[in-house]
């Protein structure tokens, strides 16, 4: 019994350990500059924007694949109907 009680308490003092080396800041890893900061936000929106990008690439090709093919020739056809209306109110 002591021995597991010994064990136990040893994992759970290197659990711990390793949850406070990740919680405590980093040398270095700070922003010095503003320029750096906006950089850094740029390049974390553009690797979002590139995963809601996939996403939505995923679910559209989904969408299509689960239509039947009399759905799908039905939908091309009416979005070719909305954008020939929309030309012929642009024009007049």
């Amino acid at each position: 019994m002591k021995i597991k009680t010994i064990i136990s308490l040893v994992l759970l003092l290197l659990v711990f350990n390793t949850f406070l080396q990740s919680c405590t800041p980093k040398v270095g890893e700070s922003v010095a500059t503003v320029e750096e900061a906006t950089e850094m936000l740029a390049k974390q929106a553009k690797a979002k924007s590139k995963i809601a990008r996939k996403a939505k690439k995923k679910a559209y090709k989904a969408y299509w694949k689960s239509q039947s093919k009399k759905a799908r020739k039905s939908i091309k056809r009416n979005s070719r109907r909305q954008k020939k209306i929309a030309r012929h109110k642009k024009r007049h």
